[in-house]
């Protein structure tokens, strides 16, 4: 019998029939995801000055009223996704965030686009603990972290292809009609989610589901239970101080090192898209490499990767635009975080409870964008605004400095994470 590793299929059993197509059309969904959720950011040079926003209100805009409504949710969504139908959860969900990123594009301050942000958060939070939980139940363990890369390619594709919207699309036919366009372009992936078959077996009428408080107990419990779990928390959480701040990086460009917005737009997102596939690909396969090979897992490839990369992080916010090192760490910093999601959420699948993966991966994703994210766009918001207040000369260079140099918490956080992955993992019931 093949050893139990917290997984839906044991590691010596096949991908399940289709699973390789539902895979294509959830990381297709996360690209829109990702597409939606970042053309706030890619557009703050357009929308800012439009909507007449301070740096404070636009961070509360793209973090805060985003976040909170986006992790809180997505805790209720993982429970859901553990007891209900999942291909017709992510429908719904996709349905209703597309909707609102179309009447995002009717606002006209910021009262008015905080409401429909809001609210996007709502239907976004359904879509990763879902999908994870899918693909958790059709990959064997050996895999998974080829499949978790593979569904976060979304996160630069989408990103950079919100860039790029911006870059190109913008200017020629403005952000509002951008936000239409994509918003009932999601429609007809939420039309295809509705034909997605479920492998966990159907719950006869008369059989009581786990209840709400029986899965936050079962999600307690594997917290309680794993330290390594734990720690690879921590480090996901602390790399994504660096991550929230980021979202002021289009007004850092063109403020502060001098770029056309259209112009630094365009460049960002061929950069975001071929260093974050880089990234992608390469915490997939090596990351499932390093699994086989080590006993320290997955976190600790996490460990030296960052180890390396960091310093260049550092250096790129306080060199000039013209210095060869701007550019690259730019990149740098696009492979790192796409590196990073295949490694941590296939550990996370692998080290949580099998009836409470999809509510294990949701609190994960609570502490990302609520504590790494949300908190840290905000207060990179309010850091700037007090910064300039006092006469600082670069404000946002500062700020995002102090931001890049929190996230190497993550760096002893990863470490202890693979000191204990073995044991952690092998201590897990069959």
């Amino acid at each position: 019998m093949a050893a139990h590793t917290g997984g839906g299929l044991a590691d010596d059993a096949p991908a399940k029939t289709g699973a390789w197509g539902l895979l294509i059309l959830l990381t297709v969904i996360n690209v829109l995801n990702f597409v939606d959720r970042q053309l706030l950011p890619s557009f703050a040079n357009f929308i800012k000055p439009d909507l007449g926003l301070t740096d404070t209100q636009f961070g509360l805009l793209t973090g805060l009223f985003f976040i909170i409504f986006y992790a809180v949710a997505g805790l209720f969504m993982g429970v859901l996704a553990d007891t209900t139908h999942r291909g017709r959860l992510i429908a719904v969900a996709i349905a209703v965030w597309s909707l609102l990123t179309a009447a995002s594009g009717l606002a006209r301050n910021f009262v008015s686009m905080a409401i429909p942000r809001g609210l996007i958060g709502v239907g976004e939070s359904a879509l990763t603990p879902t999908a994870m939980s899918l693909l958790a139940d059709r990959f064997k363990p050996s895999q998974l972290g080829l499949a978790a890369g593979i569904y976060y390619l979304g996160v630069p594709v989408g990103a950079g292809a919100s860039l790029l919207i911006a870059g190109y699309l913008g200017p020629a036919i403005g952000w509002r009609n951008c936000f239409f366009l994509l918003g009932f372009g999601g429609l007809v992936l939420a039309g295809l989610m509705l034909f997605v078959r479920d492998p966990r077996p159907v719950r006869q009428k008369h059989e009581k589901g786990p209840s709400f408080a029986s899965q936050l107990a079962a999600l307690g419990g594997a917290l309680a239970r794993t330290p390594s779990l734990v720690a690879i928390m921590v480090g996901g959480v602390s790399l994504h101080f660096a991550v929230g701040a980021a979202a002021f990086d289009q007004l850092w460009f063109v403020s502060e090192r001098g770029f056309e917005r259209a112009e630094i737009a365009q460049i960002t997102g061929f950069i975001t898209v071929v260093g974050g596939i880089a990234g992608n690909l390469f915490g997939g396969f090596v990351g499932d490499w390093w699994q086989k090979r080590f006993s320290s897992g997955r976190p600790m490839l996490l460990f030296w990767m960052m180890l390396v990369l960091t310093p260049l992080l550092i250096a790129y916010r306080i060199v000039p635009p013209d210095s060869p090192f701007f550019l690259l760490g730019v990149g740098v910093g696009i492979f790192s975080l796409a590196a990073f999601y295949g490694p941590t959420f296939a550990c996370v699948q692998e080290l949580a409870p099998g009836k409470a993966r999809a509510t294990v991966t949701a609190f994960y994703i609570l502490c990302l964008n609520v504590v790494g994210v949300g908190v840290c766009i905000t207060g990179m918001g309010i850091v700037a605004d007090i910064l300039r207040a006092q006469g600082a000369a670069q404000p946002y260079s500062l700020g995002l400095l102090i931001f890049t140099i929190l996230s190497t918490i993550a760096l002893p956080a990863f470490f202890l994470a693979g000191r204990w992955f073995k044991r952690d993992r092998d201590r897990l019931p069959a």
